[in-house]
């Protein structure tokens, strides 16, 4: 063989050597390629947003009206010591986007007066605090225009917790988003322009006590003589339990002759713990004359308890009443001059 055939020999065994080795460098690159795509797309994973902490839905229809809804105004809870229960409210945005919103826990009392159903008693405790039974996720969120949140509002009862009843309000209120001064810096937040509240009445199971009665019925300062109508009336009622009450009934109106001419159905109203509540009615008719006697049955709204209390008014419009008067002295006045003329003109004759 000779000296050129060697070296052409030598090469071609060195070129196959080679070759396998260069594949498998081309294929090692494909390889890793594919696992840093990999860790890209579990890193993005890793910082996905979380879930919103309350569900949002939009609202279509007439939304610009320049105000917000808080719904439902009253939720009523039954729980057993040691329970507890998750219930929504909804605040839907009808003013402007990226409205700011504050959520509070204040407690309310009753009237001792009967001058309003509720009053909130701010930073102190009311004699039925709700405060430590019931939590909220935050205080603060953000809607846009025509978004309705729907917030959970959890209530613990303590497995040691006194039966009876616990009351408070869920306060709403709007604050206007923060804006740049003209000198560059964040402006302080302005002030609260509007609170909405909606009441939460707590009852815990166990030997409460259920006491209460109608007081009594009668005309707005118990007036006793009207022109006309409208004539407002007046049922008080009284809680001297433990538990709050929803009494409701009827009031029948009937006149001089003992016929029923109004008739109004009272649907259910709350009276709080040792309290008394005014539950105002108004009664109207056109045309109203004489004396009237107005009749409440109002059931206590428990164990089928109903109480009946009276009063009576008198509407005599003067103007009609006056009328009638003058229209009545001018026919017997009439007649008499007519008689004593024609007697006169007998006795010449």
């Amino acid at each position: 063989m000779t000296t050129a055939l060697k070296y052409s020999f030598l090469s071609l065994c060195v070129a196959i050597l080679v070759t396998p080795l260069s594949i498998g460098e081309v294929f090692a690159q494909e390889d890793v390629e594919p696992d840093a795509d990999t860790a890209t797309t579990t890193e993005e994973t890793a910082v996905a947003e979380p879930e919103p902490w309350y569900k949002s839905e939009r609202v279509f229809g007439n939304i610009q009206v320049g105000d917000f809804v808080v719904g439902p105004g009253r939720t009523e809870v039954f729980v057993a010591p040691g329970e507890t229960v998750v219930r929504e409210i909804t605040i839907t945005n009808r003013i402007s986007d990226n409205r700011k919103f504050k959520l509070e826990i204040e407690d309310i009392a009753g009237s001792t007066d009967g001058s309003a159903a509720v009053s909130l008693t701010g930073s102190k405790r009311g004699p039925y605090s709700i405060r430590d039974y019931i939590t909220l996720p935050r205080e603060e969120f953000a809607l846009e225009l025509g978004e309705r949140a729907r917030i959970p509002v959890t209530i613990t009862v303590p497995p040691d917790t006194e039966p009876g009843g616990y009351y408070g309000s869920v306060l709403v209120s709007t604050i206007r988003p923060s804006e740049r001064s003209e000198e560059g810096g964040p402006a302080p937040t302005s002030p609260i322009i509007a609170r909405v509240g909606s009441l939460f009445f707590v009852t815990v199971a166990g030997d409460a006590v259920q006491e209460g009665k109608v007081v009594d019925v009668h005309t707005t300062n118990n007036q006793w003589w009207y022109e006309s109508g409208p004539v407002e009336l007046n049922i008080l009622t009284e809680n001297s339990g433990s538990v709050h009450i929803n009494p409701y009934g009827e009031l029948s109106i009937t006149n001089m002759f003992g016929e029923e001419v109004g008739f109004v159905e009272l649907e259910p109203w709350f009276v709080l713990p040792n309290s008394l509540r005014v539950r105002e009615v108004t009664w109207d008719r056109e045309f109203l004359l004489g004396r009237y006697k107005v009749t409440a049955r109002i059931n206590r709204g428990y164990d089928d308890v109903v109480d009946e209390v009276t009063t009576t008014f008198w509407v005599m419009p003067w103007k009609i009443v006056g009328g009638i008067f003058v229209v009545f002295f001018i026919i017997i006045f009439s007649i008499r001059a007519f008689f004593r003329t024609f007697e006169f003109k007998r006795k010449r004759d």
